[in-house]
Parts: C-alpha cells; structure tokens; sequence
C-alpha cells in the first residue's frame, strides 16, 4: 500500500484527529446614534476587569431570543434602549479570561445593531463601567479586538452609503 508520499508500507506518524475546541456563544449590540448634523456615533463601554474598549455582549438570557439579549445587555452595561436589528451584523472571536490563574475560554460573539433612543444616566453597570460615545475611525482605534474592529468599519462604511442614497 503506497502513502501519500509514494512509500510502500505505513506512515511513522500516526495520523492526529482535528480536535475542534468547544467555543462558547455570546450575543453583543453595537449602539450607534446620529448626531444633529447626521454624523455616525459608536457606543463602546469598557471590560469589567481588563477595561478595554467593547461593546456590551453577553450569555444568551433565558426565554429571549438572542437579539433581545443582545439588548439586554446594552441597557445592563450601558444604559441604552433603542430599536435592535433582527439579524447579526457580524461576528468575532476572543479569549474571555475564566479565572485568576489565566484559565481562558473561547467565545464567538455575534453581534446586533441597536439604534440607540434612549441612554439613562444610571444603569444596573453604571459603577462598573465606562461608556463613550465615538465616531467610527475612533471606535476603531480604540477598540483591540481584530474582529470587532472590522465589524465596526463594516457597519460604519454601509451607513455612510445609505446616508448618501438618503441625500439623493
């Protein structure tokens, strides 16, 4: 019997199963909101713990689909309440910190847009957290995560071009 390399007989390696690590889902809102001059604005909200730039993101709330816990969780971490999309603009990818020992968890996050209506001064995370109101290329830049950067960019770029068939 040949290998895939043309010998005759067995490979010396054993052959190594894919082994597909278990990834745990979360749902996530990016906020947005138009200025008065029509300008795009991002919402980001800092981690509890390592207080980067995110957006609010969450397990899945049982007896709510995953949209409305994706709303959910923006009014929790940021204090808003707005009108959520039906489907995901995107998704990314990140390792959530378990435990003080390092122990990590790989999470999918897809995310929700959430026009924003409302945002209450205080919030069941208002002492926890951060909030910003920024325009994308900010958002972007503030923002670690490869993922989400390019969710953001994505979303702000099909805004701005429905902004401009608006103005025709």
């Amino acid at each position: 019997m040949k290998s895939k390399k043309g010998k005759v007989g067995s490979s010396s390696k054993p052959r190594r199963r894919k082994v597909k690590l278990a990834v745990r889902v979360q749902y996530g809102a990016l906020p947005y909101r138009f200025s008065q001059d029509a300008a795009l604005e991002i919402l980001l909200v800092t981690t509890r713990g390592t207080r980067r730039w995110i957006v609010p993101k969450g397990w899945l709330i049982r007896g709510l689909r995953p949209a409305k816990s994706a709303a959910r969780e923006a009014f929790e971490e940021a204090g808003v309440t707005g009108r959520i999309g039906p489907k995901p603009i995107g998704v990314f990818a990140y390792d959530k910190l378990r435990d003080e020992a390092g122990g990590t968890t790989m999470c999918e996050v897809k995310v929700y847009p959430l026009l924003v209506k409302r945002q209450s001064h205080v919030w069941p995370e208002s002492h926890q957290r951060t909030t910003q109101w920024v325009e994308p290329s900010r958002a972007i830049a503030m923002i670690k995560e490869a993922g989400l950067k390019k969710i953001v960019a994505a979303f702000a770029k099909r805004a701005a071009a429905a902004a401009s068939r608006a103005a025709f």
